[in-house]
């Protein structure tokens, strides 16, 4: 039987990797199933998947070479919000304007601002927002898109000022890399709609 499971699973995953670069597992578990989703992206130099703490935050958790998702001065994530889930969300503003209030209530005093737009590397636009403490907390800037049945949103979250901007241009650098299909042709074609909006 687990054998069973175990090929389903594998089937989950080749099947989501034609329709987008969402990395999906599903692992066996003693009732059924636990079950995985992410962004999936190629690292920057300098970076690796801490895939251990990727499982623990159901995240796609980044480190610095040398480093864990744990100990290291700064680390990026990015998660993949399955909509149906998440039924009470209806829109991607709304899921940010949702992180807003979590972070007001939980982070005193915290500062956020939108900042510039990033870009994927087939013209999806994320939203940008950074959230830096005005005493105690981390130096965050979290970005905001959607993906066909997903919410995406990557995340630097740095210890200090310095630590997040020493990781920063990564930051950048990967969700600029992120593609959201891993079909050429289909690639093509998202940029061109991309380049059509207003």
């Amino acid at each position: 039987m687990r054998i069973a499971y175990a090929l389903i699973g594998l089937l989950l995953v080749a099947s989501s990797a034609a329709q987008a670069e969402i990395e999906k597992i599903a692992i066996p578990a003693e009732k059924g199933f636990s079950f995985y989703w992410w962004p999936k992206l190629t690292p920057v130099a300098g970076w690796h998947q801490d895939r251990e703490h990727s499982f623990f935050y159901s995240a796609n958790a980044l480190a610095p070479d040398g480093f864990t998702f744990k100990n290291a001065e700064a680390v990026m994530y990015a998660k993949a919000i399955y909509k149906p889930r998440e039924p009470e969300v209806k829109s991607l503003d709304a899921l940010i304007e949702n992180d807003r209030k979590d972070f007001e209530a939980n982070v005193p005093g915290v500062s956020i601002h939108e900042v510039a737009a990033l870009s994927s590397a087939d013209g999806q636009k994320f939203r940008s927002f950074t959230f830096f403490p005005t005493s105690a907390g981390n130096w965050e800037r979290v970005s905001y898109s959607e993906e066909g049945e997903f919410y995406l949103i990557f995340t630097i979250s740095a210890r200090s000022l310095a630590g997040f901007n020493a990781g920063v241009g990564a930051y950048e650098k990967t969700i600029a890399g992120y593609n959201q299909s891993p079909n050429p042709a289909v690639q093509g074609t998202l940029r061109d709609k991309a380049a059509q909006r207003p």
